[in-house]
């Protein structure tokens, strides 16, 4: 294990500022919809990649709760929860702040999570991004990297939440190993520990349930190793302000950097264990009350964590999600590039296209092509840069699913996409998309009656069919994986409006029955777009083709 350092300063630049002032640069507002609270973050951003706090608000909501392992939202859990949402909206609308919300475990596992994003769409103004827990433990990682001096090292951080525990090894800003369990709080407290008073069989079969559980991720964990521990979540400070109950003195007004011992773990454990009652619990010293009833279920999450990897002393972090997904949101505002895929989200895509992918080559030229494409029907299909990104990565990854088999392989794609934990730096709908476009470059177009395609919203059905009427045309290009096709060049027809797509051959080659076949395969693009969509040959005019693509 590492040395300990002393407490450094909070990361946030001015701490907590005590009202609004006028706001000289982006204002942004993140909220983190867990499964036992929601969290708001209202932050300006400064030099060098951090933040002033502005606000901060918390609301415990218990999302999860009253449900059978979470497998649906209750009417009233999520009552609460889009009452939540409204104040926050609220108190980032004094700010004038971009809200970006994410939601975890409880919407990621609920059956009806549809019906409670679409209320805090409408009743609460929020558009609420679901985020699996692999990228949830990525945001938290960001967050830590702020709070504490650690970047360095080789780290793996702990946070349990009221639905699942996320555990990552990170080295230096980048994802070593990154796993999610279902294993949290809330979820352990209602399946073992739902009536009083608190037994010793239902303590011991938890014990037994999580070690279970959490044995095969620990085993990657432990190979993949580190130096330093860190852990996030209410979990765990509300252990750490019984720890430091216990020290004596007087209560420590940060937690960041507050170091936990496996002996004074333990201890905690035991005491919690002890009392057989919530109400009994509310006089711990240093528990927080709102935390007696969930907090058996976290101390033994915690207490099988750091066993089965070992760590001797664990490093408190005030940052989590909520703080990493302000750096997020900073990284991409102030990226070099607004139109295309930030460093990390290209390099997860081109891993999992180097992982699978056959004929790398060709999918990279048919990107190239596509988003050419994209540049030169902005005028009449009107996406933005975001949509390219989501371009880019469908096209890279398009031939993924022929790592299964070539047969139907464009349906393999999008399982292979959606159920990818590789895909960092996206949030769940980016990721649905990505595989819906990748899923319908060839055969089908989509349909109504395809069940992942009728559930998205008619903007995102829009989306999903003009990107894929690109990519289809693009992959046409590429026929024969030949790369005969050097670029397009896209022009109107001034007699009948038609789109002609004009490919440009690379010496010495015929395109054409690469022009053919991308005519054969413009349908789907022409229907997206409104319009007659033909593919021409060109000559090889370096002049009018303009640069090559990067």
């Amino acid at each position: 294990m590492t040395r300990p350092w002393s407490h450094p300063p909070h990361p946030a630049l001015g701490g907590q500022a005590d009202a609004p002032r006028a706001v000289t640069d982006r204002v942004h507002a993140a909220i983190d919809i867990g499964t036992n609270s929601v969290h708001l973050l209202v932050a300006r951003s400064t030099v060098r990649r951090r933040f002033e706090v502005l606000a901060q608000e918390k609301e415990v909501v218990r999302l999860g709760s009253g449900a059978t392992d979470m497998k649906l939202l209750t009417d009233d859990a999520m009552d609460r929860g889009i009452a939540a949402l409204h104040r926050f909206r609220q108190v980032a609308d004094i700010w004038e702040a971009e809200i970006s919300a994410v939601a975890t475990s409880a919407v990621r596992e609920a059956e009806n999570h549809q019906v409670f994003l679409d209320r805090a769409r409408r009743d609460a103004g929020i558009e609420v991004e679901v985020i699996s827990g692999v990228e949830e433990a990525r945001l938290i990682h960001l967050g830590i990297l702020q709070a504490l001096p650690v970047f360095e090292q080789r780290l793996v951080l702990v946070d349990i939440g009221g639905g699942s525990t996320e555990l990552l090894v990170g080295h230096r800003g980048h994802v070593v190993e990154a796993r999610s369990l279902k294993l949290g709080a809330v979820r352990l407290t209602e399946r073992f520990f739902a009536d009083e008073p608190l037994r010793e069989h239902a303590v011991e079969e938890c014990r037994a349930f999580t070690r279970s559980f959490l044995q095969p991720a620990a085993r990657d964990l432990r190979l993949a190793g580190f130096d330093v521990a860190a852990g996030s979540s209410g979990t765990i400070e509300a252990i750490a302000r019984m720890v430091d109950a216990r020290r004596g003195g007087d209560p420590a007004r940060s937690l960041n950097g507050f170091e936990l011992t496996a002996a004074e773990l333990a201890d905690a454990v035991a005491t919690v264990v002890a009392t057989d009652t919530a109400k009994a619990r509310e006089r711990i010293p240093g528990l927080d009350p709102r935390r007696a009833d969930i907090i058996v279920a976290g101390a033994i999450i915690l207490e099988q964590v750091v066993a089965a990897l070992g760590i001797e002393t664990i490093h408190i972090s005030e940052y989590a999600l909520r703080e990493g997904v302000i750096l997020d949101l900073l990284q991409r505002s102030r990226g070099d590039s607004l139109d295309h895929l930030s460093d990390l989200r290209r390099e997860s895509v081109v891993h999992l296209s180097r992982q699978l992918d056959p004929d790398r080559e060709h999918s990279e030229h048919t990107t190239q092509l596509a988003l050419r494409l994209f540049d030169a029907t902005r005028e009449l299909h009107q996406l933005g840069d975001h949509h390219r990104e989501l371009l880019e990565a469908a096209a890279l990854l398009h031939n993924v699913g022929l790592f299964i088999s070539h047969s139907a392989h464009h349906k393999h794609s999008y399982y292979v996409i959606r159920n990818s934990e590789h895909l960092l730096g996206f949030t769940d709908h980016e990721i649905e998309l990505i595989a819906q476009v990748a899923r319908y470059h060839r055969k089908s177009a989509p349909k109504d009656k395809h069940p992942e395609f009728a559930a998205l919203r008619a903007d995102d059905r829009t989306v999903v069919r003009v990107l894929a009427g690109l990519l289809r045309v693009a992959i046409g290009l590429d026929r024969a994986h030949a790369l005969a096709v050097a670029d397009v060049v896209v022009e109107t027809d001034p007699d009948s409006g038609a789109v002609v797509v004009g490919a440009v051959p690379a010496p010495d080659s015929d395109p054409t029955l690469e022009v053919y076949t991308a005519a054969q395969r413009a349908d789907l693009l022409a229907d997206a777009l409104g319009v007659v969509v033909r593919v021409e040959a060109r000559g090889p005019d370096p002049a009018a083709a303009g640069p090559t693509p990067r």
